[in-house]
This record gives structure tokens, sequence and C-alpha cells, in this order.
């Protein structure tokens, strides 16, 4: 039953990439953006704000590292999304979303210095190709003639903001219970956040549009992690990411049922090749390299 954690967080955030592209329509993505985190802190704060303080002598050293966390993990990643849903399908943006496993791979091997392996580079060759199809909607020498849109350079960058993410929560291993640190975080998103709330032009609520936060700011953004984090104390790391790679699959099913959007061959192909290149990478492990060992002469 333990599997149910991360299906179910994977879940989630599948809805979330069809709640970021109905708010296109509905709400400023800055006010969407503060208003969602800032619900998140305020539901937090009676749970985690005595722990935080208690422990502030520890937290203060490492404040400038978990407001690089905030920057990108709770501004960059769902901000650019917003940003990018104006332009782009929800069934694109849940394809991009499944290159993060593969993106932290790679940034993992600059950063963290891991080893590469065969798998690493046939699947980067083979998303990529995937990637291309995918943005050019089957026609390459479009891409080539026009370049890529600001929703898709939005969305890649939104993905590559959340895999350094994780990269650096790994290399910088902050001796913090997981939800003091994501609280602090959140701090530090609401306040970076702030000034494009207070420039956005309406950041008024409705019923439509509080019902989008009101998912993001909750299932999205808490109750997700949490069934994560559970998923991956009972599973383990490995297993537990395995799941993420139903994020494309869960999004493409729910826009096609509840967005009406059309599935047509270039995502399929697109996306089947972006899909296999996450997954190879993930699973084909032989070094690209191997040591020859050395030998003794004779004595």
């Amino acid at each position: 039953m333990f599997f149910l954690y991360p299906l179910f967080a994977v879940m989630i955030w599948s809805i979330n990439s069809i709640v970021s592209k109905l708010s296109a329509s509905a709400i400023d993505p800055a006010a969407i953006s503060f208003y969602r985190w800032l619900l998140a802190l305020l539901v937090l704060t009676p749970f985690v704000l005595p722990g935080v303080w208690r422990t502030r002598q520890i937290i203060k050293p490492h404040l400038w590292r978990l407001a690089i966390l905030g920057l990108l993990g709770m501004v960059l990643y769902q901000s650019l999304a917003y940003y990018a849903a104006h332009s782009v399908s929800a069934l694109f943006m849940g394809i991009i979303g499944a290159l993060i496993p593969l993106l932290t791979v790679l940034l993992s091997v600059v950063i963290l210095r891991i080893a590469p392996t065969l798998g690493i580079l046939l699947g980067s060759i083979i998303s990529f190709c995937g990637l291309v199809w995918l943005v050019s909607e089957g026609d390459v020498m479009q891409l080539l003639n026009h370049g890529m849109g600001n929703g898709e350079l939005m969305m890649l960058a939104a993905s590559t903001a959340y895999a350094l993410y994780g990269v650096l929560t790994k290399r910088w291993a902050l001796p913090l219970p997981i939800w003091q640190s994501l609280y602090v975080q959140i701090v530090f998103g609401v306040l970076l956040l702030l000034p494009g709330f207070l420039l956005a032009p309406d950041v008024s609520l409705n019923w439509h549009n509080l019902q989008l936060v009101a998912f993001a700011g909750l299932f999205a953004s808490l109750i997700a992690p949490f069934l994560w984090i559970h998923g991956v104390q009972h599973l383990g790391a490995s297993t537990t990411s395995i799941f993420m790679n139903l994020t494309p699959l869960f999004t493409a099913l729910i826009a096609v049922l509840f967005l009406h959007e059309q599935l047509h061959s270039y995502h399929w192909i697109g996306g089947g090749l972006t899909l296999g290149g996450v997954i190879l990478a993930q699973r084909l492990r032989t070094p690209l390299t191997r040591h020859k060992p050395v030998t003794q002469p004779p004595s």
C-alpha cells in the first residue's frame, strides 16, 4: 500500500498542470504565485513555526542557502509555469515536466561529480530528439526557422530551476527537519514574490480563481509533498522517483478529458521519446569510462 503515497502525489501534481492552464484565463500569474505560497505559509505556521523558532540558531547560518532554494523551488519553477500557460498547452507542460529527472541527473554530473553513464548519454540524446520533435510539432525546419516560443523557453527554464533545486538540496544536505526547511524556503518565496504581486494590474480573487489558488496552495504545495516524503521514507528515493515518469501520462489523460485538448502524433512521438530517454537515463547505469586495473610488476 505504500506505493499509493507517490502515486497520489504524482496525480496531484499532474492535476496542478491543468490548474496552471486554467489559471491563465482566471488570474494574473504573479497573483496566483503569491497567493499560493502565502496560503501554504499560513497553514503551516501553527505547526512548524514553533520548531523553527527553537532551532533558529541552527537555521541562521543556512539562510542564504534556504533563500536560493526558495527562489528556485517556490518562485521560478511554478511562476514560470503560470506565465508559460498563456501560450502552451497543459499537455506540453506535463511532458516538459517529465524532463526534470533527466535534468537533475545531468546537473548532478556537473555539480555533484557523479560518474556519467551510458544511460545518461543515450537518454539525453533521445530526450533531446523528442523535445525537438515536440516543440516543432513534427516540423523540425519550422523550429530552425522560427526558434522556440517564449512559453516553451519558460517551461524549460522552470524545469531546469526545479532540477537545480533538487541537486542543491542534495549537495547542501541542510541539518534541518524537512518541514522546517520547507517552511523557511516558503517564507523566502513569499517575500520574493511580493514585488511582482504588488505590481500586478489585477490581483482580485473571485469564486472561480479562489478554487485554483486553494488547490495549488493546499494540494500541490502541501499534501503532495507530504505524500511524496512518506513515499521516500517507506519505498526509498530510487523507487519513489520512478513514479515521476507517470506525470506526463496522467497530465495528458486529464487534459484530454477535462480541457478537451487534442492529442496529435507529435505528442505521442515527441513525448514518447522524451519519456523513453528519461527512463533510459535512470535505468541504464553502465559507466562510460572504465578504470583499467593496475597490474603489479612481477616480484
